[in-house]
């Protein structure tokens, strides 16, 4: 096998392998088993997700975004940032670019170590709908963001249940086959919300969730408790900007997720 060059990144302490596989150096069968075993720490690099560059005619790149656990996700807003600014340094696109994702074309400016990303309209938002999970009455909403988010506002973020609560929510019937993320959500400020998320594919809770934290600022200010643009402030501690424009009909456009995506360091896989 030939060498492969990585690069280490996190958007938020969410932590990504990217890969610049333009030349096909992990095939689309393989990429899955790949990811699993990048991604597993201790074991191989370790990181939540493996991103793959590649080429595409419709826009300055595509990628293959791949969980922990091998399953391909639709978009990630830390990965997608992560990708723009891995792109920009290995003179892949420009500072202002799109991507090609599953769910749809993102459009990505680099600025440093921030970038700001232009996500796909949002979409299946519910409010405030009711749920067995447990034997217990639980009241949550949902928004696509690129892939599906519940969330739950609570009081306490600190006493959130995200391991019990998030791993039932996101295999509850309701959501099946393919499940959701579950995002816990609690007001910090006029126009700061805190939000701790249980990542589907991940199976368990990240330091932060781009898409989870745009569904979380858009459900948290639609429903009045703050105003917008919302800042984020993620589990890791850092803080996202979560920017929307609401219709009067009820549509949600221009949604706009901004923060760091951090080179960590660089390397070689020599053995896979």
């Amino acid at each position: 096998m030939k060498d492969i060059a990585f690069s280490k990144m996190h958007g938020s302490g969410n932590d990504f392998v990217l890969i610049d596989n333009r030349t096909g150096l992990i095939s689309k069968k393989d990429a899955p088993d790949a990811a699993m075993l990048i991604c597993r720490r201790r074991f191989g690099i370790g990181a939540d997700g493996l991103i793959l560059i590649e080429d595409c005619a419709d826009a300055d790149f595509r990628w293959g975004f791949y969980n922990a656990d091998g399953s391909e996700a639709e978009m990630c807003g830390n990965g997608g940032r992560c990708a723009a600014r891995f792109a920009f340094l290995n003179g892949i696109a420009p500072a202002d670019m799109t991507f090609q994702t599953i769910a749809g074309n993102i459009a990505a400016h680099v600025r440093d170590e921030r970038v700001k990303l232009q996500l796909s309209t949002p979409h299946g938002l519910f409010m405030d709908r009711m749920f067995d999970v447990n034997g217990l009455d639980l009241t949550a909403s949902f928004l696509n963001t690129g892939v599906p988010h519940v969330v739950i506002m609570v009081d306490d973020i600190d006493d959130a249940d995200v391991a019990g609560t998030g791993r039932a929510v996101r295999t509850h019937d309701f959501f099946a086959p393919d499940g959701t993320n579950v995002n816990f959500a609690a007001v910090a400020g006029k126009d700061r919300i805190a939000v701790r998320t249980y990542e589907r594919g991940v199976e368990d809770e990240t330091l932060a969730c781009g898409t989870g934290s745009v569904a979380s600022a858009i459900i948290a200010s639609l429903k009045g408790l703050v105003s917008n643009p919302v800042e984020v402030l993620t589990r890791g501690g850092e803080i996202l900007k979560v920017y929307y424009k609401a219709g009067d009909d009820g549509s949600i456009t221009e949604v706009f997720l901004e923060g760091n995506a951090v080179l960590v360091y660089s390397g070689v896989i020599r053995e896979l």
